[in-house]
């Protein structure tokens, strides 16, 4: 801390200029008991770019029924994947990881001018807490980069929503950047076909799943780009491991409550293609960039389960890049790309 040149001896202390990196991802319970579980899915659920029905509508039939029982079966399920030994999901592990390689890396390249950190759309460490602690630190501009290689209103919009809420409460407001979606980097695929090539370890499965997270078909329509960008992922994941087409199909999971949703469901469709006489697959998840709920119990439990249950005998799951040294290297590229000019 310092006081500015030529200023007077009563003039606060002020920390020196840094440039600060954002990392956000969705967001994580803080345990797996019911208050717990409450508070996160209440906040997670009442966010309007992820359920867009007028409050008046929704939020009786949220806060009666749907946080009375959910919370309950979510508790259990992130009971079963939980980090006992850090007390924490494995999402927040994960991003923990991830976030401490790229401190490396910008130590490196930039010392101390550089501060990366990394907050949670839902739950903590929250976005405005942490954009606080930036600015504390003399950051005055800010990189804030969502880890969603798909843009989708639902996660992309709304994380960059509440870096802008976040924003607005600064006395002294930086700077800022967003990251924009990387679902056709070269490097990014380069990294998605590496993971396929070291879980399947030389094997090919008759089919090859890219199940990405769904949304309702509705919201494609009203021209949000996901569902075209998930596909393209696919097709360039197939044609960078120079598979034929047909080799890889796209589907969406987690679907909730009762309207359509981006099809075929992953659920529905691994079912039908164990009982087509396609007993051996292998899915992979490229929208999310760590493994979380949706990837180490529903993918895992869930979906595997329907597989075998009709009929499959061989399911293997790649794991997501999480904190691998190429997805870090594919980070860090876009992090110095759009720190062009600041550092």
């Amino acid at each position: 801390m310092t006081r500015p040149e030529h200023a007077p001896a009563s003039h606060p202390e002020i920390a020196s200029r840094r440039i600060g990196v954002l990392i956000a991802n969705l967001g994580t319970p803080d345990a797996t008991d019911y208050w717990s579980m409450r508070r996160y899915l209440n906040e997670f659920l009442s966010d309007r770019r992820v359920i867009d029905y007028p409050a008046w509508k929704w939020q009786p039939l949220l806060q009666t029924i749907i946080l009375t029982k959910r919370p309950f079966t979510s508790g259990a399920n992130y009971r079963t994947i939980w980090n006992e030994e850090a007390d924490e999901s494995p999402l927040m592990t994960i991003t923990k990881e991830q976030v401490a390689a790229l401190r490396d890396r910008a130590r490196a390249l930039w010392g101390d001018r550089v501060m990366v950190d990394y907050c949670m759309r839902y739950g903590n460490p929250s976005t405005p807490d942490v954009v606080s602690r930036m600015v504390e630190a003399g950051c005055d501009r800010i990189l804030f980069f969502p880890l969603y290689p798909q843009y989708a209103g639902a996660t992309m919009a709304t994380a960059n929503d509440q870096f802008f809420r976040a924003l607005m409460a600064q006395k002294w407001q930086p700077a800022s950047r967003t990251v924009p979606p990387y679902f056709d980097r070269p490097d990014y695929i380069a990294a998605l076909a590496a993971s396929v090539q070291r879980a399947l370890a030389g094997r090919r499965p008759k089919k090859l799943i890219a199940s990405y997270h769904g949304m309702p078909k509705r919201y494609l329509m009203e021209g949000d780009p996901y569902h075209c960008q998930c596909h393209k992922t696919s097709r360039l994941l197939r044609e960078r491991l120079g598979w034929d087409e047909g080799a890889i199909d796209t589907t969406f999971q987690s679907v909730f409550g009762t309207e359509e949703w981006l099809r075929p469901y992953t659920v529905e469709h691994v079912a039908e293609l164990a009982k087509r006489g396609v007993t051996e697959i292998a899915v992979i998840s490229p929208a999310f960039s760590a493994d979380c709920i949706e990837t180490l119990e529903e993918i895992q439990g869930e979906i595997r389960e329907a597989f075998e249950h009709a009929g499959g005998r061989e399911f293997t799951y790649i794991p997501c890049l999480n904190a691998e040294p190429d997805h870090i290297e594919v980070l860090t590229a876009i992090i110095r790309e759009n720190l062009a000019g600041w550092v």
